[in-house]
């Protein structure tokens, strides 16, 4: 899966941006591989496992599966696994928790987990100790990597990948979760650490970490949701902070979050779903971070991703604490 820019642009030809282009977005996201002659692909082989995660995810919501072949998917999370148990974005690479967590949520929404451990590889247990190592056992944090930035995104990836796995005794749960108030602010929000500004990203990553230890109690739902619906913007875009411009991406950040806490209604959907509709490209498919811009598979997913929380019709149901298919998550739970 390519992270190249373009072909087209957001707002770009001739068709009606009232309705989401689905056919042409199930295109443009198989077509990304076929670009492995452009520079851009290969300087973005350091996010290869997010791609593959963002295009398929984004065609499961679409209804659209199939499109990318189930086992050549398999065995490319596979082959990225490393000796530590951890994933790296592309084989070879490092290990991370990021890539470690995208992988994980792909092998559940193609039902491959069980293909961790074939051949002996015990390859499920692998990925539970090398998540678990990397836990401040003190402060109950989570580092990305064995070279140790901490991160909330972290503490989340950790908690959903181990969730997911039924593994979540393997930490120290009250750890991370005492971590995660330490980070919230007065205005509401959360930061990437403890005394860092309140952002969009930061805090759906602490509110959906909350949400899968039941632990929704702790967060102060007005004070936040009256934060996160102030990130909507009289474009109907929404943004990560105050004083910043729109972007798409947003749209599953803040409405996710907003939708955990019960206080989705607190913003203009409407508005926010036409804001999405005028950054697609009608005619090559893809999603741009605003209207004019290019195209990506980053704001592709995040896009579609929104419209699925804003209910848009034709759409898969989303998750908004593990960002999978609700009708997938609610399986796997059941089993």
């Amino acid at each position: 899966m390519s992270l190249v820019s373009g072909p087209g642009r957001g707002g770009g030809g001739s068709s009606s941006q009232s309705e989401l282009c689905t056919d042409k977005h199930v295109a443009y996201i198989k077509s990304l591989d076929t670009r492995r002659d452009e520079l851009e692909y290969w300087y973005t082989e350091h996010l290869r496992m997010n791609g593959v995660y963002w295009g398929l995810h984004a065609l499961h919501l679409m209804n659209h599966p199939e499109a990318l072949p189930r086992q050549e998917t398999v065995d490319f999370i596979l082959s990225c696994q490393n000796g530590d148990g951890g994933f790296g974005a592309a084989p070879g690479h490092d290990s991370h928790m990021l890539y470690t967590a995208s992988a994980v949520q792909m092998l559940v929404m193609v039902d491959a987990v069980d293909d961790l451990d074939k051949s002996g590889r015990d390859g499920k247990q692998r990925v539970v100790s090398f998540i678990s190592s990397l836990q401040d056992r003190e402060s109950g944090v989570f580092k990305g990597d064995e070279w140790g930035e901490t991160d909330t995104r972290f503490v989340y990836t950790a908690l959903l990948a181990l969730s997911l796995l039924g593994k979540l005794d393997e930490v120290e749960v009250d750890k991370a979760i005492s971590y995660i108030q330490q980070c919230e602010n007065l205005d509401g929000g959360y930061g990437v650490r403890p005394g860092h500004e309140s952002h969009s990203g930061q805090i759906l990553t602490c509110v959906a970490a909350l949400a899968i230890v039941g632990r929704l109690d702790l967060i102060d739902k007005d004070r936040l949701g009256t934060w996160l619906s102030e990130r909507q913007l009289e474009s109907g875009g929404l943004n990560g902070r105050p004083e910043k411009l729109e972007d798409v991406c947003y749209s599953w950040w803040v409405a996710a979050s907003l939708d955990i806490i019960g206080r989705l209604h607190w913003i203009d959907r409407q508005k926010l779903e036409a804001f999405i509709l005028r950054c697609q490209d009608p005619d090559e498919g893809g999603i741009a971070d605003q209207p004019g811009n290019m195209v990506d598979v980053f704001h592709t997913h995040f896009g579609i991703a929104g419209l699925s929380l804003l209910h848009y019709p034709g759409l898969q149901e989303i998750d908004p604490v593990y960002c999978m298919p609700k009708e997938i998550t609610k399986n796997w739970f059941a089993r």
